[in-house]
């Protein structure tokens, strides 16, 4: 029987697998190659798959990204590291003029992967704890992946790297770690994009999150079930494009919805589902659809105040019961 792996070793493994199977996909980023990586994620791959394949770059992510633009455009498939994904400010321009375009421009392809770690729970402070899935959404061309379980970081790894657009793959560094599960070994694992999954089924609310929050999820689902209140949990897994289709179905089998997300709520993705809800399914709400977010700060470095700042289970559990007395 398969043992529990962890979720950064559902990446690597997912990372092993594509390069193994594909020629043409190669990993570049800061310290990834002789170093292993900040997270020693990729520890090991440049003495099996050589300096060719695994490439370490200077500190600038405009060049890892441009680098794996150009590689994409030679029918290379780069999966690109950015060693924190706050640092990916500093290639907004390559990612959004470039890789969001290229197609649309030009007709060619851009199958490049941008991966790397993100959110809070861990101390990292204002400069390693961002969760930038907003500021990409309203980009046309670009995927926004963000796992919340173990088999879905390796299944959607593996389906960012086989799709044609440029993926941006978010890795909640919080669940590196922290979470464990037991996936089937080899390559049988997949995880089609733009498709959510109904985790938990209930009756009176529906909750959609993604990454850490769909935990924080089960956690209330758990307290409030014992009120006699059901959670419908719905684990978005792609926010860009994200699953209309089963978070409406389901917020007409409810009649109520929260958006859960660790971001900020002001500007955050949460409000795109909010509107999307009011708009195409008001005739089955019975409340008004509630967002839950962070506050509108940075994260901050002390732990007790990242406690405070990170969304939990208490959060939803008092808007769900605010929901259901509206």
């Amino acid at each position: 029987m398969a043992e529990p792996t962890t979720f950064l070793n559902a990446i690597r493994e997912a990372l092993w697998e594509e390069m193994e199977r594909d020629p043409s996909v190669f990993l570049l980023g800061e310290d990834i190659a002789n170093y292993g990586g900040a997270f020693k994620l990729t520890k090991g791959f440049i003495e099996h798959f050589g300096p060719d394949r695994v490439w370490d770059m200077p500190i600038s992510e405009g060049i890892i990204v441009d680098s794996a633009v150009g590689a994409s455009m030679n029918g290379l498939r780069p999966v690109a590291e950015i060693q924190f994904l706050d640092f990916i400010t500093c290639c907004f321009d390559q990612i959004c003029s470039y890789a969001a375009k290229q197609l649309y421009r030009w007709d060619v392809k851009c199958p490049i992967v941008i991966r790397g770690p993100y959110g809070a729970k861990t101390s990292g402070g204002p400069y390693h704890s961002a969760c930038p899935e907003a500021w990409f959404a309203n980009m046309p061309g670009v995927k926004l992946v963000a796992p919340a379980h173990v088999y879905d970081a390796k299944g959607l790894l593996k389906a960012a790297i086989r799709d044609d657009n440029p993926v941006i793959f978010m890795e909640s560094k919080w669940l590196y770690r922290n979470l464990k599960e037991v996936i089937p070994p080899g390559d049988q694992v997949f995880t089609p994009l733009g498709k959510a999954a109904v985790r938990r089924e209930g009756r009176h609310c529906t909750v959609v999150a993604w990454a850490n929050m769909v935990h924080e999820s089960y956690i209330a689902a758990d307290k409030l079930a014992k009120e006699g209140v059901e959670l419908e949990v719905i684990d978005l897994r792609t926010i860009t494009p994200w699953d209309h289709e089963t978070v409406l179905e389901s917020v007409k089998k409810t009649g109520r919805c929260i958006v859960f997300h660790e971001a900020p709520r002001t500007g955050g993705f949460g409000g795109e589902i909010a509107a999307y809800i009011g708009q195409e399914g008001f005739a089955w709400l019975d409340a008004p659809v509630t967002r839950i977010g962070a506050p509108d700060t940075h994260v901050p470095f002390a732990k007790p105040l990242e406690n405070y700042y990170v969304p939990n289970a208490e959060d939803l559990i008092g808007a769900v019961r605010e929901v259901m007395a509206y």
